[in-house]
């Protein structure tokens, strides 16, 4: 066995993804600690956040900063707590502790011109509505002192075509465009979407993940959240895990829960079984193992924790 690495060949029946990169990033704490004073230059800064429903503690002592232009993915599973936090920055609930910034304002005294600088999408938006893309787009519109055209609101989300359609008429993809579309259509700062391709069928995400990129490159800060972990490792520039109404841990996706410095798993099969090693130094022992065949290592594969093994590790459920 090769130093820095740790045995663990066994015979298996899985595959594994192949990866091309096993450098080392050193690991760096990317959200403030508790004492830790507001952030004015975040779009969204927490500290201490407290929120209880009767004995239950839903949100326990959260601090967040979001950072103005990013993507940011929160996730957790069902009553971790992301779903609170959420509807606390956007001005829904009140806390009952800590300290809550978005935009520079608190969010439970957030004016008419505050509000003005969000979007929402929600996971329902437009539904059956029998007004037209363009009349709710229009209407939608009126609430803003400087909305976006509802015309070119419409080119940005791919809906021009169904601008004289009446929303009921819309499938689900184009729908969820709608509900995005009604989301900018007031010139957000920043904006909010929740499980936003829930339902969506694979190609109907990809295009979807393309609109949000181009909003990213306008300028839109947005918090995303989602149970999809490829869409967070697809959108985000950082995600947070949330647990217990605790946030575990914010990083960039590569490097979340230690996946850039995790030990490697080689794969290959060999007198007819597939076997497995996990190493610290992935490319010694493949050069090793290359030299016990002739050729090519049958069925090689090199691979790293997804982020969804490690997000499973990190929330206490099983891989």
């Amino acid at each position: 066995m090769i130093a820095g690495e740790t045995q663990g060949t066994q015979a298996e029946g899985g595959d594994c993804l192949l990866v091309t990169s096993t450098s080392a990033v050193p690991a760096v704490r990317d959200w403030p600690q508790p004492g830790d004073p507001l952030d004015p230059a975040a779009a969204i800064s927490v500290r201490g956040l407290v929120k209880r429903y009767g004995d239950f503690v839903a949100v326990d002592g959260l601090d967040l900063d979001i950072r103005r232009g990013e993507i940011f993915a929160l996730l957790g599973p069902n009553g971790a707590g992301k779903t609170t936090t959420v509807e606390i920055c956007e001005g829904y609930r009140k806390p009952d502790a800590g300290e809550v910034r978005v935009l520079g304002e608190d969010p439970s005294d957030g004016g008419r011109r505050w509000k003005a600088q969000l979007g929402i999408v929600l996971q329902s938006g437009a539904g059956d509505s029998q007004l037209t893309c363009r009349e709710l787009l229009q209407a939608q519109a009126s609430y803003y002192p400087n909305p976006r055209d509802a015309d070119e609101v419409l080119a940005l989300v791919g809906l021009t075509e169904k601008a004289k359609s009446r929303a009921k008429t819309l499938s689900g993809g184009q729908r969820r465009r709608l509900d995005v579309a009604l989301g900018i259509v007031g010139r957000p700062t920043l904006l909010f979407l929740d499980e936003p391709t829930t339902g969506f069928d694979p190609e109907a995400r990809r295009q979807f993940w393309s609109l949000i990129r181009t909003l990213r490159q306008l300028g839109t800060t947005m918090l995303l959240t989602t149970h999809y972990l490829d869409e967070a490792e697809a959108l985000a520039d950082r995600v947070g895990v949330i647990a217990r109404g605790r946030l575990i841990e914010v990083a960039v996706p590569s490097a979340l829960g230690g996946r850039e410095t995790a030990p490697a798993v080689v794969s290959w099969s060999e007198d007819g079984a597939r076997r497995s090693e996990a190493t610290s130094t992935p490319t010694a022992f493949v050069r090793d193992l290359a030299g016990r065949f002739p050729g090519e290592v049958p069925d090689l594969a090199v691979a790293r924790p997804t982020l969804e093994d490690v997000y499973l590790q990190m929330i206490g459920e099983p891989s």
